[in-house]
C-alpha cells in the first residue's frame, strides 16, 4: 500500500497594525552590515515594503495571546519602518504585511532569524552590472539609478563599464572563469575583439594579473603622461580627431591615446611652428628634433652670451622674495628642525628666485647671422631651445689667414668657407628650418661668390714654415712645464670649443668619438649627466675667448687642478665601441677590435667602473626586446634561476620581455659586454699564479701624434 506524501502547510499572511508589533529578542543579527537603516527607510518610501515580516504571538504568562506579535525575522525592516513612523510619513495604525508563525512551533524564533538571513543568496555582481544597463535604456539616468540605489554615480558608470565588455568573457566571468579585478582590467579597452584576444593568450599563462591585462589591452597607446602628449595636450589631440582610451577602475593618470601617428604630427607640427617663433630672432639655421643625440653640439663652437638684465618688476619681486627667504631663516635660525610648512615655504621661495635669476642669453647680433639653435623636446614634454651654435663652414675668416695660409685648417682651401663682408658681419639670407638635416622651412641661402684670394704656393709656404717647425721643436724638447702647458691648451680646445677653425701648433689632440649606435635616452643618463655637469664646471672656469689668458690661465693652475683637466680632456677621447670589422683594410681590423677591447677592459678595472652603477638596467628597450629569445631566458636564469626561468619559456617574445624587465629589475645583471672581465673570472675561477698575464695594450683611442721632419 503507497504511502501518502504528508502535505505541508505554509504559515498565514495577514496584515497587521504597525504599532501592534514588537522587535523581538530572538532576531540573531545584532551586528549592522550593509545598507544602513536609513537608506532602507527611503528606499521602502520610494517602492514600499518588498519583503513580509515574519512574526509570532506574544504570549502571557498563562500561554494566551496579548494582540502583539514579535519579529524574529525582519528586525531591520522593523526599524526602517519605526524610523518613517517617527518621522511622521508613516502612520502608526498602518497594515504591515506579514507572515505569522504558529505560536505552538516547534521551529524556535532563534531557527527562523538565523534561516532567513544564511538561506538568502546574494545577487551576482553580473545580475546588477546587467539590471543597471536595463534601467538605463529604460529612460533612466546615471544619476537617477545612482539615487534609487545610494551609490555615487561615478559606481554606476563603473558597473555599465563592465556590463559593456565582450559578451564572452562575461559568460567567463559569470561562470567565475575570471576574477572581478581582470573583468576590470578588460574595460581599459573597448574592442571586443582585442579583449579575447588577450584572454586567449593569458588565460592559460601563470601571468594573469589586471596590470597584464592592462598593459597588454594599451599597449599600442601612448600614455597621456608621456612627454609627447604633454607637449601637445590631450585637448589639442582630441580636437584632431584623436581618441582616448580611461580605465575607471583605478588611477590612470590621464588615460591612453590612441593614435601615436596622429600624435606624432602634431608634435612635428607644433616643434615647426615654435621653430619659426626662433628663426625671427635672426639665426642662420635652426634644427628641429623629436630627440637629440648625446654629443649633438660636437664640433659646433657654443657661442657666449650675456645674461639679460632684470626688469625694473623682477628685480622688485626678486627682492621681495629674499626679503621673506631672510626673515624666515632668521626667525627660524635657532631651532634645530624647521617646521613642515616653513620648510616647504623656504623651498617655493628658492624656486620662484631662482626662475627669476635664470636670466635668457643676450648673443652678438653679427654672431647670430652666422650661427644656429636646436629645437626640440626635454625629458618632461616642455619645449627646449638650444641657442648659439656655430657650424665650422660657418665660421668667420680673414682676408690675410687666406692669402698667408696661415691658418693650417684653411690653407689651400678658402674657397670652401663663408666669408664676412667689408664690414666683418655675417650676411644673413634667411633662416633655414631642418629637421635630420634636411630643409623643410624658411628661405634657402643663395649662392654666393666668396671673393677669395688665392693662397700663396704651397711648396713655399711649407719651405718656410718647416724652419719655425723644427726650432720650435728644439725649443719645447727642453721645457717640460712649458710642453705640459702647449698640451694642455691643444686639449682644451680639442674638448671645449670642437671647432677645427681654432687651430694649433701642436698635432697632437682628443678625438672626439661620436656614439653613432645609442640608445635614445643616453643623453639623460646617470653618466651623461655626470659627465655634463663637470664639462660645464671646467667651461665656467676657463677663459675660452682668449688664447693668450687661457695660456696664462693653464700656467699658473696647480698640479692637481692641472692633471684633473688633462683626464677631463682625455676622457673625450676613449673610444670603447664594437665596431663591424672590415677585412679589406678601410676601418677597423679584427685585431685591431680585439685590442681596443682589451684595453677597454684594463681602463674599466683600473678606474673601478661598475655598469650597474653607471644607471645601466635591462629594459625591453635596452635589451631584452633587442635579443631572441635565448638570450632573454638566459638572462632570468643567471639573475633568478632555472626555476624561474622555467616560468617564463612558454611565453611569446613580447610578454617574456616585459616579464623578463620586472624580474630583472634590481637585480645587478649586465650582459657580457658590460661585465668586468677581471670580476667575471674572480666569480668564475681563482687564477692560478704564473697566469691571467694582462695583454699588451692597443694603440690608444686617445691619439697623440707628432709628425716628423
Amino acid at each position: 500500500m503507497t504511502k501518502a506524501v504528508q502535505k505541508i502547510t505554509l504559515s498565514p499572511s495577514r496584515d497587521i497594525p504597525f504599532d501592534k508589533l514588537v522587535l523581538s529578542q530572538a532576531n540573531v543579527r545584532r551586528i549592522k552590515a550593509g545598507v544602513s537603516v536609513e537608506e532602507l527607510a527611503e528606499d521602502i518610501a520610494r517602492r514600499g515594503l518588498l519583503q513580509s515580516l515574519s512574526v509570532r504571538h506574544v504570549l502571557n504568562d498563562d500561554g494566551t495571546e496579548t494582540g502583539k506579535f514579535e519579529i524574529p525575522a525582519g528586525g531591520r525592516r522593523f526599524q526602517a519602518l519605526s524610523l518613517l513612523v517617527k518621522q511622521k510619513r508613516l502612520a502608526k495604525t498602518t497594515p504591515i504585511p506579514c507572515i505569522v508563525r504558529d505560536a505552538g512551533s516547534a521551529i524556535l524564533a532563534e531557527d527562523d532569524s538565523l534561516a532567513e538571513n544564511m538561506q538568502r543568496v546574494a545577487l551576482h555582481p553580473l545580475d546588477q552590472f546587467r539590471a543597471f544597463v536595463a534601467l538605463r535604456d529604460k529612460g533612466q539616468s546615471d544619476a537617477e539609478v545612482a539615487a534609487a540605489f545610494f551609490v555615487t554615480p561615478q559606481i554606476v558608470k563603473q558597473r555599465l563599464k563592465l556590463a559593456s565588455v565582450a559578451p564572452a568573457l562575461l559568460e567567463i566571468y559569470a561562470e567565475d572563469g575570471m576574477t572581478l579585478e581582470q573583468l576590470m582590467a578588460f574595460t581599459v579597452n573597448p574592442d571586443h575583439a582585442r579583449q579575447v584576444q588577450v584572454w586567449d593568450v593569458i588565460h592559460s599563462s601563470w601571468n594573469k594579473e589586471p596590470f597584464q591585462i592592462r598593459r597588454m589591452l594599451t599597449e599600442t597607446s601612448v600614455r597621456a603622461s608621456d612627454r609627447r602628449a604633454v607637449f601637445v595636450g590631450v585637448e589639442a589631440y582630441e580636437a584632431a580627431g584623436g581618441t582616448m582610451l580611461h580605465d575607471l577602475f583605478q588611477g590612470d593618470d590621464g588615460g591612453w591615446l590612441e593614435d601615436p601617428a596622429l600624435l606624432d604630427r602634431l608634435v612635428v607640427e607644433k616643434l615647426q611652428a615654435e621653430a619659426e617663433t626662433v628663426a625671427v630672432e635672426g639665426w642662420k639655421w635652426i634644427e628641429v628634433a623629436l630627440d637629440l643625440p648625446y654629443g649633438y653640439s660636437h664640433g659646433l663652437r657654443s657661442l657666449a652670451g650675456d645674461p639679460a638684465p632684470m626688469t625694473d618688476d623682477e628685480g622688485a619681486a626678486h627682492a621681495k622674495l629674499l626679503a621673506e627667504y631672510r626673515a624666515l631663516e632668521e626667525e627660524y635660525a635657532g631651532q634645530d628642525e624647521l617646521p613642515d610648512e616653513i620648510d616647504t615655504r623656504l623651498g617655493v621661495l628658492e624656486a620662484e628666485m631662482e626662475k627669476i635669476e635664470t636670466r635668457p642669453l643676450i648673443f652678438d647680433a653679427e654672431e647670430i647671422g652666422r650661427a644656429g639653435a636646436f629645437v626640440t623636446l626635454d625629458r618632461y614634454g616642455a619645449l627646449a631651445v638650444y641657442r648659439g651654435y656655430v657650424r665650422p663652414e660657418d665660421e668667420p675668416v680673414e682676408e690675410t689667414a687666406v692669402q698667408d695660409a696661415t691658418d693650417p685648417a684653411v690653407a689651400g682651401r678658402g674657397d670652401d668657407r663663408d666669408l664676412t663682408d667689408g664690414h666683418g658681419s655675417a650676411a644673413h639670407v634667411g633662416t633655414v628650418i631642418m629637421s635630420g638635416g634636411q630643409p623643410i622651412g624658411g628661405d634657402l641661402p643663395e649662392d654666393e661668390d666668396d671673393g677669395a684670394l688665392k693662397p700663396l704656393p704651397e711648396r713655399l709656404v711649407m719651405e718656410l714654415t718647416a724652419h719655425r717647425t723644427l726650432a720650435l721643436r728644439e725649443a719645447i724638447g727642453r721645457s717640460p712645464d712649458v710642453a705640459l702647458t702647449l698640451l694642455l691648451l691643444k686639449l682644451v680646445t680639442d674638448t671645449f670649443r670642437t671647432s677645427s677653425a681654432s687651430g694649433s701648433c701642436l698635432e697632437a689632440s682628443v678625438r672626439h668619438v661620436y656614439m653613432s649606435a645609442q640608445a635614445p635616452d643616453l643623453k639623460d643618463s646617470v653618466v651623461a649627466k655626470l659627465v655634463d655637469e663637470r664639462h660645464a664646471e671646467w667651461k665656467a672656469d676657463l677663459p675660452l675667448g682668449d688664447d693668450a689668458a687661457l695660456w696664462d690661465y693653464l700656467t699658473v693652475l696647480d698640479q692637481g687642478s692641472r692633471l684633473a683637466l688633462l683626464a677631463h680632456c682625455l676622457s673625450f677621447g676613449v673610444n670603447a665601441l664594437h665596431e663591424k670589422v672590415n677585412p679589406y683594410g678601410a676601418g677597423i681590423s679584427a685585431g685591431g677590435l680585439t685590442r681596443r677591447m682589451a684595453h677597454a677592459d684594463h681602463v674599466a678595472r683600473a678606474t673601478g667602473l661598475d655598469m650597474v652603477e653607471a644607471g645601466w638596467e635591462p629594459t625591453v628597450d635596452t635589451y631584452l626586446n633587442r635579443v631572441p629569445k635565448a638570450r632573454i631566458l638566459e638572462a632570468v636564469r643567471e639573475a633568478k634561476g632555472e626555476g624561474t626561468a622555467q616560468l617564463l619559456d612558454h611565453l611569446k617574445k613580447g610578454e617574456m620581455a616585459s616579464e623578463a624587465e620586472r624580474l630583472l629589475k634590481g637585480s645587478g645583471w649586465l650582459p657580457e659586454v658590460l661585465r668586468r672581465v677581471d670580476l667575471v673570472a674572480l666569480e668564475v675561477r681563482t687564477v692560478p699564479k704564473g697566469r691571467g698575464r694582462m695583454p699588451k695594450w692597443p694603440t690608444a683611442s686617445v691619439k697623440l701624434t707628432f709628425p716628423h721632419s
